[in-house]
């Protein structure tokens, strides 16, 4: 399986999107997340979501007073939304996933039975199965210290620029985030990674 390929890092995720191109690169496939879910919220029955104003809620998900969607958003079945949640530029919520009080997402994807605590932010990112993020923690979309800087990843050891000026983290399944870390932009962390609590991921610093 190639490296590159998102489905390395999430089970799935060809699944969920049967109509993304095979090997479409996780910054692109976010830079045209607000199309995706608007061509998803047409395929949605009305028998199972609540749809209005371009956002679309399963009827089994629970959401809390006090959240705001701003459109295009689905949130899948079974999910769980605290109070204060902010959800805006597209946001794609698999089934069985918590988003805890306080929290911020913006254009992402989060894959289910993943869990992010409260007082997150995650942006312009994709987060595998079963991943839990710990209170606090931050999943950063851009270098506001650069001008029009681009965002690099790290693939096989190689520099990669993604052309794009925002783009947070790729998730892979089962990992874990501890509480107040920081990813950087550009971040790719493969299954079962474990990142501690206030750790600071850096991954071109950590490059060879």
């Amino acid at each position: 399986m190639n490296k590159k390929d998102i489905s390395y890092f999430i089970s799935g995720f060809y699944r969920e999107f049967p109509h993304i191109p095979k090997h479409e690169s996780p910054w692109n496939v976010i830079a045209q997340l607000e199309n995706i879910i608007l061509d998803k919220l047409a395929e949605l029955s009305e028998n199972e979501y609540d749809i209005e104003n371009g956002v679309a809620i399963h009827k089994s998900a629970h959401i809390e007073n006090g959240v705001t969607f701003k459109k295009p958003a689905i949130i899948g079945k079974d999910c769980l939304v605290k109070a204060g949640a902010y959800f805006r530029n597209g946001v794609y919520l698999c089934t069985d996933v918590g988003i805890g009080a306080n929290c911020e997402i913006k254009q992402s994807i989060v894959f289910p039975k993943s869990r992010i605590a409260h007082l997150n932010y995650v942006g312009n990112s994709i987060i595998g199965n079963d991943v839990n993020l710990e209170a606090g923690s931050v999943l950063a979309n851009h270098f506001n210290e650069y001008k029009n800087r681009t965002v690099p990843v790290i693939l096989d050891n190689t520099i990669v620029d993604t052309g794009v000026t925002k783009f947070g983290s790729l998730i892979g399944d089962h990992c874990r985030v501890g509480a107040n870390a920081v990813l950087n932009p550009g971040t790719i962390l493969s299954k079962g990674s474990i990142v501690g609590r206030l750790e600071h991921v850096d991954q071109l610093k950590e490059s060879p």
